[in-house]
């Protein structure tokens, strides 16, 4: 949290080292389409300050006759953390959700990166905020909010979209690690999956596109790639296996097209015309066939220079 996250099988994580723990994601639900395990709160979701005894006074019993019961497992009193990063309020359920008081203050000091616009954090910003500010912040509440911040998910799209680590000058300082991006790839997909106001259309397509993009940006081979994002999660590991089953016939389709096209001996508009095709997709294709062979023959030549070294 684009939103942010190198071992086997890493779970999601809240991205800013010391603000959070890991969180293993837990079994997928039966459903027709895949579907991604939620990820758990990696920190005390609570925010405020408990009630103490004398702040409120006694109702009579009419009045806690016409109190509402609690309903188990709703938020306590003194609010707690939702997905998008707000807080519930000691008014009650219906009341409009408020931001924590201190991702407020973080939003003031550091517009860049807690503003309307979520920048992924470097790891160890915890520890450069209390640096920063020794006077400002206390730490455990720091953390809390932090935990908050990085499970929202505006962070997690930022994350999801391959962004760099920032620090807070707001200077990109780390390149995002290929795990954190997938896994906030598939835990965004769950979320809108989950949502009440829930799309229509399909949206493992779109995950699969992305995930595919994201393979592409981390530059490793597949099996390095599925080595560093693979988890526990059997539905997440199907929809990496499909994007890269995808993957592997575009590139199919590229190679034959590049093949075909330098052949004709004909211009590129010429051979999308001959074809009916669209000139600008043929030459998106094209390009993609030709960066492939240069990976491709790089690392033959990698391979064969550490065979002759060997």
């Amino acid at each position: 949290m684009i939103e942010g996250f190198p071992v086997t099988n890493t779970p999601l994580t809240a991205m800013t080292d010391s603000a959070s723990a890991p969180v293993p994601p837990t079994a997928a639900p039966a459903a027709q389409a895949p579907a991604v395990a939620p990820v758990p709160a990696a920190t005390d979701a609570r925010a405020g300050i408990p009630r103490q005894r004398g702040d409120a006074p006694r109702r009579s019993g009419s009045d806690r006759r016409r109190t509402p019961r609690r309903v188990p497992g709703a938020a306590a009193s003194t609010g707690a953390a939702a997905e998008d990063g707000t807080v519930a309020p000691d008014a009650g359920a219906r009341a409009p959700m408020r931001t924590h008081p201190l991702l407020e203050k973080l939003a003031e000091l550091y517009p860049a990166l807690f503003g309307a616009l979520f920048r992924p954090l470097k790891r160890g910003i915890f520890q450069d905020l209390l640096a920063a500010h020794p006077d400002a912040f206390e730490r455990d509440a720091l953390k809390v909010a932090l935990g908050i911040h990085t499970r929202s998910t505006r962070y997690l799209q930022s994350v999801a979209a391959g962004e760099k680590r920032h620090d807070l000058q707001c200077q990109a300082v780390e390149e995002m690690a290929p795990e954190h991006v997938h896994h906030a790839l598939l835990e965004v997909y769950r979320r809108r999956k989950n949502s009440k106001n829930r799309p229509t259309e399909d949206l493992l397509p779109k995950l699969r596109n992305r995930m595919i993009a994201a393979f592409e940006a981390s530059g490793l081979t597949r099996e390095a790639y599925i080595e560093r994002v693979q988890g526990r999660d059997e539905a997440a590991n199907a929809i990496l296996e499909e994007a890269l089953a995808d993957w592997s016939a575009r590139n199919a389709k590229d190679e034959a097209l590049l093949r075909a096209f330098e052949a004709s001996g004909q211009t590129l508009e010429a051979f999308a015309d001959m074809y009916g095709l669209v000139p600008r997709t043929v030459g998106q294709q094209l390009e993609r066939a030709r960066r492939r062979q240069a990976l491709d023959a790089e690392a033959s030549s990698a391979a064969a220079t550490v065979s002759q070294a060997q």
